[in-house]
């Protein structure tokens, strides 16, 4: 008999955060990775360590976590004996899910380590994230990315020289700037960071500005095990946050000196879908959603400038 349920495919993915699922035959203290996206492909690399003491479990990114989850939140952290948490902010999207507000929950609190939100843009220097108070979780159409170039378009009502030019000088610029975002924000709020590892993994080091690649994902799992007394762990079978694929700049990969080839078109869950696809939808998209145009502006002004793009 097919459910009714809409919410029931959640629950039994999210099983042991919602406690549909028997655990009981592990009985090693719990480890709970927190955050965004990223947060469930650094649980599988960690997870992946042969001599990890912990059990861990998958949980929904705190984005998509509603005020039903809460009681699922507070039997979680009562349970965690580790916290690998990402910097979430308290009262995040009106909640208390933030990275205080979560560790507050514990009944034990040997074991905290913050890790960054991971952004870099070297590999893709017009594309950006953006949000907005009227609508936080809405993102473009066609892909959930901005480029600053549509951006751009949609603001002057002209997309017929879309593309701008592209200098070496201004890719290694964009490089540098992301990587010292970073590092910043590693220094400012995490234990551990990779912001030193992005420019060493070449066209590898990200899928999307927020995608990171397995080589990150790895390197940063090995500095956390590290720092548990763990040893390293498994190389991952699959590309672990490979369902969008960014296009590559022929420019980038020169500028880079990167050991890849330019790749022309988004690809998305393994389709391959055009930029002027991507670039015509979202236009329209701006047109209905206009104050996101202002917002990416605002946002990455630095970038935009940077870019030769700010007049």
């Amino acid at each position: 008999m097919t459910s009714n349920d809409p919410d029931e495919g959640r629950r039994i993915h999210y099983g042991d955060f919602y406690g549909v699922s028997d655990t009981t035959g592990d009985e090693r203290p719990l480890l709970v990775v927190w955050g965004n996206c990223q947060a469930e492909a650094l649980r599988i690399v960690v997870s992946s360590a042969a001599d990890l003491p912990y059990r861990t479990v998958r949980v929904p990114p705190v984005h998509e976590l509603t005020e039903s989850d809460l009681p699922h939140v507070r039997d979680l952290m009562a349970r965690c004996a580790v916290l690998l948490s990402q910097p979430v902010r308290s009262g995040y999207r009106g909640l208390p899910i933030g990275t205080d507000d979560v560790d507050a929950l514990r009944s034990t609190r040997a074991e905290k380590i913050v890790w960054p939100v991971l952004r870099y843009s070297g590999l893709y220097p017009f594309q950006v994230i953006v949000r907005h108070p009227s609508a936080p979780s809405a993102t473009p159409a066609g892909v959930p990315y901005h480029d600053l170039r549509t951006v751009i378009a949609a603001r002057d009502g002209d997309s017929a020289g879309w593309d701008v030019p592209l200098s070496a000088r201004q890719v290694t610029d964009v490089a540098a700037w992301s990587i010292a975002e970073l590092a910043r924000r590693e220094r400012a709020q995490c234990d551990v960071g990779v912001s030193d590892l992005l420019l060493p993994a070449g066209a590898g080091a990200a899928n999307t500005v927020n995608h990171p690649g397995n080589s990150v994902l790895t390197a940063l799992g090995s500095r956390i095990l590290g720092a548990l007394g763990c040893g390293p762990p498994a190389e991952p079978d699959r590309e672990l946050l490979g369902n969008i694929v960014s296009p590559l700049d022929e420019r980038v990969v020169r500028a880079l000196d990167l050991q890849a080839r330019p790749r022309p078109s988004w690809l998305v869950d393994g389709s391959s879908v055009s930029q002027d696809e991507i670039r015509r939808v979202q236009l329209q998209w701006y047109r209905d959603n206009p104050p996101f145009v202002d917002a990416a502006i605002q946002r990455y002004a630095d970038l935009l400038d940077i870019l030769d793009m700010a007049a």
